[in-house]
């Protein structure tokens, strides 16, 4: 079988499409047949050498397919060949505290696949049954591998941190990007107010589509200064940051007294200064989050067979390409989610 896989870290130089043995599926296993996957940032980084990623790599954390066949130990698990599944992007330990609550975003030995294990950019997948979900029956399978890790992290962000509600406006960065144009139909959906930022008309004109209510060209404005005469000199309730050091200073002086900065990302690097005094003054909160939990999941695909969200999907590559979809997603020319069909 084909499998998008780096054996060494660096430019887009190390991305391979090996041919690899089909693997087979152990106790608790289902084989997967997958028909599209998709990439995030992460993908960039993981080639670009995250510490501690073990190599060879099968590259990617998103995925959707069809189960093959299953392995033992897996008759009351309620899944059988045929089913149209998507992968849950995480892994956890399962019975610790954290897990037990539903919390698995903070159980100790949390994983990424695509990061930490092998992941799903391949013609065939391993996968335990307890992290599979059954595909939305309304949207496409490249619909269905853009959505899950970016919409899980933009959900847990805006819901399950900062608390969103009705008439909260956020500032939402990075319009055209998969978790900024999931982060909009999100706050939408809770009826908030949404101001979003875009290099350009074609960006705007996507942002707009998706609900945005302002938009600010961060190339032509000072966003923070556009996003105080929106507010009335207030600021936002909620600010969505995920591009690090190149936004902070905007993200910090955009905050309403009382407000919420959470974050998940450092694209534009990790390193910032903070004056305390606005943080304390203010009564601001600083919210560090990763990805989600499987309940997250669930709930977003709850709201996609609703018609309520729809996973925005950019450009699809076939796995062939994978150099040039890399290099898309890192020139920021996407509007949505970059898709990889085997």
């Amino acid at each position: 079988m084909k499998a998008i896989r780096i054996h060494q870290h660096g430019g887009t130089e190390v991305l391979t499409v090996d041919t690899v043995d089909k693997p087979e599926p152990g106790r608790g296993e289902a084989l997967v047949n997958i028909k599209a996957t998709s990439l995030n940032h992460l993908d960039i980084w993981v080639r670009q050498g995250i510490p501690g990623v073990p190599l060879p790599l099968v590259m990617g954390s998103d995925g959707a397919g069809v189960i093959e066949s299953l392995g033992p130990g897996t008759g009351d698990s309620g899944w059988k060949t045929g089913d149209e599944v998507f992968c849950v992007p995480f892994r956890s330990c399962g019975f610790c505290r954290n897990c037990i609550s539903g919390n698995e975003q903070l159980c100790r030995n949390y994983r990424i696949v695509g990061e930490h294990l092998n992941g799903m950019q391949a013609e065939y997948a391993v996968i335990p049954v307890e992290y599979l979900l059954p595909k939305p029956g309304i949207i496409s399978w490249e619909e269905t591998a853009a959505f899950p890790l970016a919409t899980q992290t933009a959900y847990h962000m805006l819901v399950k941190k900062a608390g969103i509600k009705m008439f909260d406006t956020v500032l939402i960065w990075g319009a055209s990007s998969g978790i900024g144009s999931a982060a909009i139909q999100i706050a939408k959906l809770y009826s908030a107010i949404v101001i979003t930022t875009a290099a350009n008309e074609k960006k705007a004109e996507f942002a707009e589509k998706l609900g945005a209510d302002h938009i600010v060209n961060y190339k032509k404005e000072d966003v923070a200064k556009r996003v105080k005469e929106i507010t009335g000199g207030s600021g936002v309730d909620i600010v969505f940051e995920h591009t690090g050091a190149k936004t902070w200073q905007h993200s910090q002086r955009s905050l309403k007294r009382g407000g919420k900065i959470v974050l998940c990302g450092a694209t534009t690097g990790p390193k910032i200064e903070i004056d305390l005094r606005h943080v304390f003054m203010k009564h601001q909160q600083i919210i560090g989050s990763t990805m989600g939990n499987r309940s997250d999941l669930i709930e977003i695909s709850k709201m996609i067979e609703a018609g309520k969200f729809k996973p925005a999907v950019s450009k699809v590559f076939e796995a062939e390409q994978i150099k040039e979809a890399h290099e898309y997603l890192a020139s920021g020319r996407q509007t949505g989610k970059v898709v990889i069909r085997f």
